[in-house]
C-alpha cells in the first residue's frame, strides 16, 4: 500500500475507492464474531451513532443470538450493549465501545474517508470506502499498521473528483454528500446532526435524509458494485 498510495502528485488528486480487510483482536466487536462464528454484523445506515451517547447501531444475523449475547459479554471492547429489536434471524443492536477499542471506521472519518459498506467474515473486518487521494487512503493504512493489525488491499481503483465526476449524482445530492462531509456527519462519532446538515443545505431533514439516501445508493452502485462485475 506504500507504493500504492503514494504516487506522482497527479494521481494523488484522484478519489480512491478501496476495499480493506484488517484483522485484530482489539478491532471493536472482534472476540464476539469469534465467538458466535454465524454471526454477521453491519453497520445501519443513517443511523451511526446515538445522539444520547457514544452508541453504535448495527444490524446482526445469527443462527444463535444466545451465543452472538454470550460473546458480546465477554468482549473487552464492548463497555455496553443492548438488543432494541429481534425479528426471527435479524436483530438490531446499540453497541457502546470501550475506551481502548480500535475504531477503523472512526479513523476513516479522520482520514477525511467515508465508509461505503462494512462488514465481518468470520473476524476479519471488510471495509469499502472513500477517499479524496491517496495520501488519506495511506493514513488509515498506517494507522493499521501502527495499532498491529492485519491490514489487506483488496481492490483500489482511482476515479475523478466526486465534486467534478457525477458517479450519476444529481448536483443535489452530490452537494448533499459534500456538505455532510465536510460537517462530520459521516464521522463516528457523528460531528454533525442530520438538522444541522439539513440548516446547511437550507431544506427539511427528511429532504435532507432523501437526498443522502438516494445520493450513497447511487455513489455505491456507480462505484463499489460496478467495481464487483468487473
Amino acid at each position: 500500500m506504500a507504493n500504492d498510495a503514494r504516487g506522482d502528485g497527479a494521481s494523488s488528486m484522484a478519489d480512491i475507492l478501496a476495499v480493506f480487510r484488517v484483522e485484530h483482536p482489539d478491532i471493536a466487536l472482534t472476540r464476539t464474531v469469534g465467538h458466535d462464528t454465524t454471526a454477521t454484523i453491519r453497520p445501519i445506515r443513517q443511523a451511526g451513532t446515538d445522539p444520547e451517547g457514544d452508541r453504535y447501531l448495527f444490524s446482526v444475523t445469527s443462527d444463535d443470538f444466545d451465543e452472538f449475547e454470550a460473546g458480546l459479554s465477554a468482549d473487552p471492547t464492548v463497555e455496553a450493549w443492548e438488543r432494541l429489536v429481534h425479528l426471527e434471524d435479524e436483530a438490531v443492536y446499540a453497541f457502546t465501545y470501550a475506551d481502548d477499542a480500535i475504531l477503523l471506521s472512526t479513523e476513516i472519518g479522520r482520514s477525511n474517508g467515508v465508509v461505503l459498506e462494512m462488514l465481518n467474515e468470520g473476524t476479519t473486518w471488510i471495509f469499502k470506502t472513500w477517499f479524496p487521494s491517496r495520501s488519506c487512503a495511506q493514513r488509515l493504512w498506517d494507522f493499521a499498521k501502527d495499532q498491529g493489525a492485519e491490514i489487506e488491499l483488496d481492490r483500489i481503483n482511482e476515479h475523478g473528483s466526486i465534486v467534478s465526476g457525477s458517479y450519476g449524482l444529481t448536483e443535489t445530492q452530490r452537494e448533499a454528500i459534500l456538505v455532510a462531509l465536510e460537517t462530520g456527519y459521516f464521522d463516528e462519532p457523528r460531528g454533525a446532526t442530520l438538522g444541522e446538515v439539513a440548516r446547511r443545505l437550507d431544506i427539511s431533514q427528511p429532504a435532507a435524509s432523501g437526498l443522502l439516501r438516494r445520493g450513497l445508493k447511487r455513489l455505491v452502485r456507480s462505484t463499489v458494485a460496478e467495481s464487483d462485475r468487473e
